[in-house]
């Protein structure tokens, strides 16, 4: 499956166990890399439009894990826990990304590149264990609309700090 779209400045991409999210951001990459690794920050535009988040715990630092569970419009709820591999400023994060079950876990690298003092390239690569578990997150829980919705909050989060 390769599959590549673009809207606005938004480009994604799904090639194997990978789906691969770019975004060009009106910001500088230390603000973009802040609003990705503060706890005051992360959780306001974490997720899809529509979507909240209730923090059960947050320690973004290697080793550290961020618990929480997001909140569907619809009224489902949906446990989520992160674990941070990699955090180096304000370039990369890898974390490990799942519904809290080691079977359901996914890699994803996120690189913040400087395209000037008031632009960031960012690039969210997320690695899935086979092409059929990417298909299936991409049909039946939108990830790439998901995606691209939840960095327009971040967008928007961006323009407040």
């Amino acid at each position: 499956m390769k599959e590549t779209q673009a809207t606005n400045n938004t480009v994604t991409s799904v090639t194997g166990q990978e789906l691969r999210i770019t975004r060009i951001f009106n910001a500088p990459r230390e603000l973009v890399f802040k609003a990705w690794t503060d706890p005051e920050h992360l959780p306001k535009w974490w997720g899809p439009k529509g979507f909240t988040i209730t923090v059960q715990e947050i320690d973004i630092r290697p080793g550290g894990v961020w618990r929480y569970v997001m909140h569907g419009p619809d009224g489902v709820d949906y446990d989520n826990k992160i674990v941070y591999r990699e955090i180096l400023s304000p370039e990369r994060l890898v974390y490990s990304h799942g519904g809290g079950g080691e079977d359901d876990q996914f890699q994803v690298t996120v690189t913040f590149a400087e395209q000037s003092d008031t632009k960031t390239d960012l690039t969210m690569t997320m690695r899935f264990k086979s092409a059929e578990e990417l298909d299936k997150v991409v049909k039946e829980y939108g990830a790439i609309e998901g995606a691209k919705s939840t960095l327009n909050r971040l967008e928007e989060q961006l323009a407040n700090m």
